[in-house]
Formats: C-alpha cells, structure tokens, sequence
C-alpha cells in the first residue's frame, strides 16, 4: 500500500485551516504532520480531529519533513512560505488572496525550484465557471455588457475577492486585453452612461455567506447569468487537498487549479 503523504498547513488555526484538517483526517492517501500558527498562538498544542502537533514559525516545518504545504494566510506570510518552499524543494498549495503584482512575481519566481499550486478559488465549479466566462465572453463579443457580483461573509478583509478578480481575467483574455485597462470598480453619482467596454464589480459582505459569484453578460434583448454559489466551505478545503495530493508528484513550475482539474495523474513542467 501506498504511504500518505504527509502535509503541513499554514494558517491551521483559521476558517479553512479548520476546515483542511477536518477533511484531511479524512483521506487516507494524506497525512497532516504539521499545523503551523501564529508565534502568538496560545492555544493547545495539538489541533483537528487527528490531534496535529502545533508549530510556531515556517523554518521549524524542517522538523516535520513535509512533502506539500497548504498555505492559507496573508500575502507576507504567503510569500515567507512560498521563499520556504523553494529552498527546500518542497510543493506549495497556496490559496492566500490580496496578493500584489509583486508578490505574484515572487510566487512565479519560487516554483523555478519548487511546484506551486495558486489559485483563488479551489472549488471545482468555480474553475469551471472560469473557463465557461470565458467562452461565454468570446462568443458574445462586444454585443454584452459583463458584470461581476460577488459576496461574502462580514469577515472577509480583501474585496473584490480575488475569485472575482480572477474572473475578470478570464473576462479580459477572451477579449485580447488586461483587467487593469478595463475594469469598474465603483458606480456612483452621475456616471454618465456605461462604457461597453468596461467590466463592473459589485460586491456585498455580511453575515454568514461561504461564498457567492455570479457574472451578467447584458446584451440587447437577452441575458445570460453565469453562477457559483458555496455553501460548505469544505468544498475549498477538498479542492486544496487534491491539489496538494497532484502537485507531490509534479515538477517545478507554476500551476492553477485548472492545471489539477486537467492535468495527468504526474504533471509535466508549467511554464513560469
């Protein structure tokens, strides 16, 4: 029989820190050796229903020997590990959001010496949605208006999420050009009437909400809505854990979850 593979995550103390070692102690073809928190963690010393022992800082990962690293934090603790990683050569599953231009260089950077799953979003369906806005907008062309609307609970810090960032991309590569140049974040006072160009944001916060995304392609007569709703965050936690599973056994290079959804059972070289 084939032994897990053993697995640290980052992060172990938040919501889908949580959520990973409960869906881990689950899986046998998977074994969590580490649960990295905060330096300031006062809480137990073991954590999820497997009782992982508890770690305070990335460089004492080296005790627990890890093959993957699901990271689940902020963008400077995402970057410490991801510089981790690489000079380990250990795989990297990162779904931290927030990240700058920057930090996106320097994660492309690190999986020159380390494989490195980053995605936004590690729902199946999401990354579904994403290649389905993408035809979509390729087959309207400039006849529809495209929105975004995403929403999330009170506690999310970065908005838009950056799923819906990443379905603006996806928005922008059908049409040739870059979010950046066409992308609305905020309608107003007197607007004046809309760019057909441009690509709107909206975004709600509140409650409870795991996740919702919906994309409105407006055209003259007819709307299409393309939408993803989560309703068990566990479903990001699983996605995060076959990605850790395909990127043990694939070679240094940058991934997305598409690659994992699409990608044989021991991945070929991504282009960085």
């Amino acid at each position: 029989m084939t032994e897990p593979t053993p697995i640290a995550i980052v992060g172990a103390a938040g919501r889908m820190g949580t959520s990973l070692l409960e869906e881990a102690a689950r899986r046998p073809d998977l074994r969590v050796v580490a649960a990295v928190v905060t330096p300031e963690w006062t809480g137990p010393d073991h954590l999820g229903p497997d009782q992982v022992p508890v770690f305070r800082s990335i460089p004492d990962l080296d005790e627990a020997a890890p093959r993957v690293v699901i990271d689940f934090t902020s963008p400077a603790a995402a970057i410490q590990v991801a510089r981790f990683c690489a000079g380990t050569h250990r795989a990297l599953v990162s779904g931290t959001t927030g990240l700058d231009d920057a930090d996106l260089q320097e994660l492309r950077r690190c999986a020159a010496s380390a494989p490195t799953v980053w995605a936004s979003n590690f729902s199946v369906g999401v990354n579904l949605l994403e290649a389905l806005v993408e035809q979509a907008t390729a087959a309207f062309g400039p006849e529809a208006e495209v929105e975004i609307f995403e929403a999330h609970h009170r506690h999310k810090v970065d908005a838009p999420s950056g799923t819906a960032l990443t379905l603006g991309h996806a928005v922008a590569r059908a049409r040739g050009t870059s979010l950046e140049s066409i992308a609305r974040f905020t309608h107003q006072g007197h607007a004046g009437p809309r760019d057909p160009a441009e690509v709107g944001f909206q975004v709600l916060r509140g409650g409870d909400i795991v996740g919702e995304h919906s994309v409105w392609f407006c055209a003259h007569g007819e709307r299409l809505e393309l939408s993803h709703r989560a309703t068990d965050r566990g479903i990001f936690a699983r996605g995060a854990l076959r990605a850790a599973r395909w990127a043990a056994s694939a070679s240094p290079g940058f991934y997305s979850m598409r690659d994992v959804l699409s990608g044989p059972s021991t991945p070929a070289p991504a282009s960085s």
